[in-house]
């Protein structure tokens, strides 16, 4: 997209060749240098590794926002993302979203007034990150939908685009307003109805959200809506539901990008619950319909090292770094090399983990909200101090489970388990079954003298997932021993 908000059609297909780094953003690049320099000695091909994945940071980064993620139960975004809800179905007719994209931008090259085609676009670069990992996508998104908006003042298209991109963007408050006001004038708006879900969740408003996603189911039943249904019920515990209603969005899916997005949700909620066979099933669905599409790559690698296939793990989750170098691929890396021991592994392992370092700086850089990312990362390999604060942080902002697990697991860190404990029960008081919370709820018990609660939650974190996290399960299954003493 062009910088100018000027009736000035736009630019072809953005390579990021042209890319800068901000100058606020120059101390945590020579972080990363850093990192690189300690890696050369002796690992020089550790350090290749460090420089490409320190390039894609960089460009990931210089457009001033990241698709964040709130890496969920391993990996994979806890944000619903905005699935078709977010491109119009001429758009979409022929599954190809790149192709789309440069069709929008040659008619508005021959019609700049086009304030809907505007809207579209920026809807579609939304999109366009969420499917490809390439938040540089964002801030073109931006600059479609304000052009958008100055044709058109508060027109749907616009202003739900706006509730999209502050979605994505971890704006969950912004998202929710401008997300009511597209609902105030059409009740009815598919997009509309999708981020208020959304947005509902991501601030922890469970009951609210729940309601919205029956009324949604009323009033616009379909995939954007089904996904998002089938998310809130999860979080209640209602498995089955969840899955029942993923695989009704699945069989009406048409498009590659929608069959991906949903049969890698469906992955994600059998890898959450231990059946890693119908995991890989699902995500060989999704990759069937896009052999690049990044949820279903690092699924597929956590549910290979989970069944004990490590190597095919590795080699699929290293090809998901050099091209999403985010903090969950990178911990989870990490956590592999470092659970397979071999020799130069732990080394390896820490290159990772530094990387996560080096990203938390330069998103912190460039405005980013990364706090609750970074605070388990941190937690486990990082700055104990940091997580901590971070895990303060983001829950000043939203009490969400997740928010609530991340400071219970920062605070038991730190040494505070008692203060730990309330957190640690709120984020399993749902119903959600998530061995990872389990798994930090019974460390902490035990670390707080409740052996009894301890070995209950520890057996149940390894009987919902027993391969939730290369080192997590490892640790679980000790502190079981201990807590049976």
């Amino acid at each position: 997209m062009s910088g100018s908000t000027t009736d000035s059609a736009p630019e072809n297909e953005h390579d990021g060749s042209s890319e800068t780094v901000e100058p606020s953003a120059q101390a945590a690049e020579e972080k990363v240098a850093a990192v690189r320099r300690v890696s050369e000695t002796g690992r020089r091909w550790r350090a290749a590794q460090l420089a490409g994945c320190a390039a894609l940071l960089a460009v990931a980064l210089t457009g001033g926002s990241i698709a964040l993620g709130a890496l969920r139960d391993g990996g994979t975004a806890t944000v619903a993302s905005s699935s078709s809800a977010a491109v119009s179905p001429g758009l979409m007719a022929s599954g190809d979203l790149d192709a789309g994209i440069k069709a929008l931008q040659a008619h508005l090259r021959g019609q700049p007034k086009d304030f809907g085609s505007w809207a579209t676009l920026g809807l579609a670069y939304v999109e366009q990150a969420r499917t490809k990992g390439d938040p540089s996508r964002y801030p073109q998104a931006q600059q479609a939908l304000k052009k958008s908006l100055e044709l058109k003042a508060d027109n749907e298209q616009g202003l739900a685009g706006l509730a999209a991109l502050a979605a994505a963007r971890h704006d969950f408050k912004d998202a929710l307003a401008y997300a009511d006001r597209v609902l105030k004038e059409n009740p009815y708006s598919e997009r509309a109805l999708s981020s208020r879900i959304d947005a509902l969740v991501e601030l922890g408003r469970y009951d609210e959200a729940s309601k919205t996603a029956d009324l949604a189911d009323e009033r616009r039943p379909g995939i954007p809506v089904f996904t998002r249904y089938a998310y809130v019920h999860e979080l209640r515990g209602d498995v089955r539901t969840a899955r029942t209603v993923l695989e009704q969005a699945l069989s009406t899916a048409t498009t590659p990008g929608d069959i991906a997005y949903v049969a890698s949700a469906l992955g994600q909620l059998a890898w959450n619950q231990g059946d890693y066979d119908t995991a890989l099933t699902d995500y060989a669905r999704a990759l069937a319909a896009d052999d690049a599409y990044l949820p279903a790559l690092e699924g597929r690698a956590r549910a290979q090292a989970a069944s004990g296939d490590r190597a095919a793990a590795i080699k699929g989750m290293e090809a998901v770094v050099a091209r999403y170098p985010l903090p969950g691929p990178l911990v989870g890396l990490g956590e592999l090399y470092e659970d397979r021991g071999a020799d130069g592994d732990e080394a390896k392992a820490k290159d990772q983990y530094a990387l996560v370092d080096a990203w938390t700086a330069l998103a912190r850089a460039n405005g980013v909200n990364a706090d609750l990312d970074t605070a388990l990362a941190a937690a486990d390999h990082g700055d104990k101090a940091s997580a901590l604060r971070a895990a303060r942080a983001e829950w000043a902002r939203r009490h969400t489970v997740h928010t609530a697990d991340a400071l219970a697991w920062a605070l038991h860190v730190n040494g505070r388990d008692k203060e730990a404990l309330p957190y640690a029960r709120q984020a399993t008081a749902t119903g959600y079954r998530n061995a990872s919370f389990l798994y930090h709820r019974g460390i902490i018990e035990l670390a707080a003298g409740d052996r009894k609660e301890a070995r209950s939650h520890l057996g149940s974190a390894l009987k919902l997932n027993p391969g939730f996290s290369p080192l997590g399960a490892r640790e679980a299954r000790k502190a079981l021993k201990e807590a049976s003493k």
